[in-house]
């Protein structure tokens, strides 16, 4: 898959799905499938054009919606999907204040040929621009599929919802795939070593997640795979002087070295939300017991 974080002169027919993409969950799915399906049978490049950041983190970044992935997760679910080329525009005040008209001179550049929206999408300075406006350009247009589960269309924002009420079995069928999130591990505290709970600590790309809380885990990485593990998402209240978010992961019964390295975590079960203990002895304590649970819910998975 070719990534590009420009538009460029392309010299392949292109078929573009145009949104933000954010989680790719099933609706995004049958869309990604309905571009490749007409993208083959036209003979056009299957390709998609996404903004970064979310142009709601730019206009308003405080009520912006959590984020359900980053750029890498995304485009590692776009390629997954079959798309071939991905166009980042970078959303900054330069890009917002782009014409409608030049935005589909720059469609044109890109030698598109069919686009895939929705109805309502708006683009351009002040979102002027409409579906109205690519259809007098000429574009051919495909109506975007509707998916519906349990009479309810799937969006992202039904899926920000289960994971933040912790209704993580929905959240996974809205996904079609447990929830997850991706980085690399980084050198931390050691809070968790000198309690006695060595974790690891995973570098978050964004600061407002769709979930927080304690976790149920499975830890992906390289040839390990779905390693069973307690996670804390959040800014651990009951340690002073932590300034961000942190994802913090206990593998059980491993004692390996994953620092450097790219893991991917999937969430299975909420255990409790965060909460501040009056020490760190009765942190620990509850830690032990978060595991016990854990221990619990693995051994009823497997059952």
């Amino acid at each position: 898959m070719q990534i590009f974080r420009h538009f460029a002169v392309s010299n392949q027919a292109l078929a573009l799905a145009i949104g933000n993409f954010d989680g790719m969950h099933l609706g995004h799915q049958a869309l990604i499938k309905q571009l490749n399906g007409f993208a083959m049978a036209k003979t056009l490049t299957p390709s998609v054009m996404t903004f970064e950041p979310h142009p709601r983190e730019f206009f308003t970044p405080q009520n912006a919606p959590a984020r359900l992935c980053n750029l890498r997760e995304k485009l590692e679910h776009l390629h997954a999907a079959g798309v071939q080329k991905v166009f980042v525009c970078q959303f900054n005040h330069a890009f917002s204040k782009m014409s409608a008209d030049d935005f589909i001179a720059q469609l044109r550049q890109l030698n598109v040929k069919t686009i895939l929206v929705g109805e309502d999408f708006k683009f351009g300075a002040k979102r002027a621009g409409s579906i109205v406006d690519f259809k007098a350009a000429g574009f051919d247009l495909i109506s975007m599929p509707r998916v519906d589960f349990n009479a309810e269309r799937v969006s992202s924002t039904r899926v920000r919802d289960a994971l933040f009420s912790g209704n993580l079995s929905l959240a996974t069928q809205l996904l079609g795939r447990h929830y997850s999130i991706s980085g690399r591990v980084v050198h931390g505290a050691k809070r968790g070593r000198e309690l006695g709970f060595p974790t690891a600590n995973i570098h978050m790309r964004h600061e407002r997640p769709a979930l927080t809380g304690v976790y149920a885990v499975k830890l992906s990485v390289g040839e390990l795979d779905g390693l069973h593990a307690v996670a804390n998402l959040g800014v651990r209240p009951t340690v002073t002087g932590v300034p961000k978010l942190l994802l913090e992961v206990h593998v059980l019964d491993f004692n390996g070295d994953l620092y450097g390295q790219h893991v991917h975590v999937e969430f299975l079960h909420k255990i409790r939300d965060e909460q501040k203990f009056a020490n760190l002895k009765a942190l620990s304590t509850q830690i032990a017991d978060d595991i016990i649970e854990t221990r619990a819910f693995f051994k009823t998975l497997n059952n």
